[in-house]
């Protein structure tokens, strides 16, 4: 199984970014799928992400700016990102956790100018 994720770029402050993952194999009954991102120097840190059984869950920082979906026709998940601010620059990491180990996408960089 591969993820392949796209959409990174550069923006300026209060712009926006769609990143999408995109999945080999179907997404429809995977435990979870999401993203997370890496700011230079610090750690890994959780963004967003569909959890089997709920809804889509959010990092407090990222709430009210950003957004998940899924086109489970194209097993695609992907993060709409509004009103990016430069704490929001990082490499960006799409996940899927299935039976076995979480598998992760290549990262895809998102610099946000200010």
């Amino acid at each position: 199984v591969q993820l392949q994720a796209s959409g990174g770029g550069l923006v300026q402050a209060g712009g926006s970014l769609r990143l999408s993952c995109a999945a080999s194999r179907s997404i429809a009954t995977v435990n979870a799928m999401g993203w997370y991102r890496q700011i230079p120097g610090k750690q890994r840190e959780f963004v967003a992400a569909f959890i089997r059984g709920g809804g889509p869950t959010y990092a407090a920082s990222v709430k009210a700016r950003f957004t998940i979906s899924r086109d489970n026709a194209k097993n695609t998940v992907f993060l709409q990102m509004n009103s990016l601010a430069p704490e929001d620059t990082a490499v960006y990491s799409c996940f899927l956790d299935d039976f076995g180990p979480r598998l992760w996408g290549q990262g895809t960089l998102v610099t946000v100018s200010s």
